[in-house]
């Protein structure tokens, strides 16, 4: 009797797994073995060829190219966004990181509903990731999540974000923390864990026309 029983409850229950309204999908889980401390990894778009996309980028939407940047911190490349559409989004590569220090020179050019540059963090896939962002016409720095392509606010953070300008943006993120950077200041700060291991990459909004250069990655 004591075996129906239970044979009953796992019929009843075990349908109901995996099956709840909520669209996040964490498809890579959190390892130490991802990435070891003596790896860093950088991006300069230097060698790279002009009006493409670097080899070994991803592009999830919008309109990301290679071109010269006379002011470019590391002439004469970087990498910009240059098509309007909502959250146009790459990942920079298929490495995987748990913990992880992402940082970039960012120029917000032009945009007359956004001057947006962001690092996206813990990409599962191009539905699902963290967004840091800053704007240049909001003056904030903000974390938000990308759920099943849906994104929601974590938390803001008040800055002033220059246009036409060359900045840093930096996120670190160690376990559930994640904290934001604007040329070196700590802007905000937040905890979350929907996401424990991803792919890093760029990301900016709507109109926004922005510039990229000298990114690096490496653990905290």
């Amino acid at each position: 009797m004591k075996i129906l029983a239970l044979t009953r409850l796992l019929f009843i229950t075990l349908p109901l797994v995996g099956c709840g309204s909520n669209p996040t999908e964490v498809k890579l889980p959190a390892s130490p073995q991802n990435v070891t401390t003596e790896q860093t990894t950088q991006w300069g778009f230097d060698g790279d060829a002009v009006d493409s996309l670097p080899a070994g980028v991803e592009s999830f939407s919008g309109k990301w190219v290679v071109r010269a940047e006379t002011d470019a911190p590391s002439p004469p490349n970087a990498l910009c966004q240059i098509e309007t559409t909502e959250f146009p989004a790459l990942s920079l590569s298929t490495r995987v990181y748990t913990d992880v220090v992402v940082s970039t020179r960012f120029k917000p050019i032009s945009g007359t509903m956004d001057q947006a540059a962001g690092i996206i963090f813990r990409i599962q896939d191009q539905d699902n990731y963290y967004i840091l962002r800053a704007n240049a016409l909001e003056n904030n720095v903000n974390i938000y999540k990308y759920a099943g392509g849906q994104r929601s606010g974590i938390k803001d953070g008040s800055a002033q974000v220059v246009s036409g300008q060359w900045q840093e943006l930096r996120v670190e993120v160690t376990g559930n923390l994640i904290r934001g950077f604007l040329n070196d200041q700590l802007v905000v700060e937040a905890t979350d864990d929907t996401y424990p291991a991803g792919r890093i990459g760029l990301w900016t909004k709507v109109d926004s026309v922005t510039c990229f250069d000298d990114i690096q990655a490496n653990l905290p």
